[in-house]
């Protein structure tokens, strides 16, 4: 699914920027950073960089390194252009496929944020969570935020920045079509997979302890007050996975 992002472009950071869910990605991630006492000294690495907003926090928190790395050779650029206009030497950006990872560390912490999501077969799940727990440092720490499963068509996203419009059923996780709602809205597809079935990858990858925490939300503002976070919090569009190696 690399050509959505490459088509998306600089779009996609505007579904970043303005999102709900994002912005509940965004302060779930901040939270586990800190909880594992930031990244000041470690080697660490981005997986689905994007545009390179998180490898850049990764950067700014004191990684030692902070490699970003992204399929899509359309975001990459997008990373290296705000890299430069920063003018961040700290930080290094490669097109790369997570399921294939190039001889890029050892780390001692990678970030995730909806890479598994968009392997479509069984194997290729498992290849990328192998690739990833290859690049760990024994007792490194994966941070991987991952969609949650089974709320369409039960549950309406729109209200959080995605809309989900049909579940396709073949091979071995549904297909999903959604739209990120910016204006126009953004079509975009990935794979439904359970969390049993990334616990399962990340086990037989290698991985000692898989835990899973809940979604938390930023402070509740003008814009978004407690009784729409309350009900986010309810269906939350997704859940970090931690995983030590």
């Amino acid at each position: 699914m690399r050509f959505q992002y490459d088509i998306l472009g600089e779009r996609y950071a505007e579904t970043t920027a303005t999102a709900a869910f994002s912005a509940a990605d965004t302060y779930t991630l901040h939270g586990a950073l800190d909880a594992l006492g930031g990244v000041h000294g470690l080697d660490t690495l981005d997986l689905a960089c994007g545009y390179g907003y998180n490898t850049r926090l990764l950067a700014r928190g004191g990684a030692r390194r902070a490699v970003g790395v992204d399929v899509s050779e359309e975001m990459i650029k997008l990373a290296r252009e705000h890299e430069e206009a920063e003018d961040r030497p700290d930080i290094e950006y490669h097109v790369a496929d997570a399921a294939g990872l190039p001889d890029l560390g050892p780390f001692d912490l990678a970030t995730a944020v909806y890479p598994f999501n968009h392997t479509p077969d069984r194997s290729s799940l498992h290849a990328m969570f192998r690739s990833v727990r290859a690049s760990l440092r024994p007792g490194g720490r994966l941070l991987a935020i991952v969609p949650n499963a089974g709320a369409f068509p039960r549950v309406d996203w729109s209200p959080y920045g995605v809309r989900i419009l049909d579940r396709i059923h073949a091979g071995d996780a549904p297909l999903l079509k959604a739209h990120f709602l910016i204006d126009p809205p953004v079509p975009f597809e990935f794979h439904e997979w359970a969390h049993a079935d990334l616990a399962e990858a990340a086990v037989e990858a290698g991985f000692s302890t898989i835990g899973w925490q809940p979604n938390r939300t930023p402070p509740a503002d003008h814009v978004r007050d407690e009784a729409y976070w309350t009900a986010y919090r309810a269906w939350p569009i997704s859940s970090l996975m931690t995983c030590t190696a």
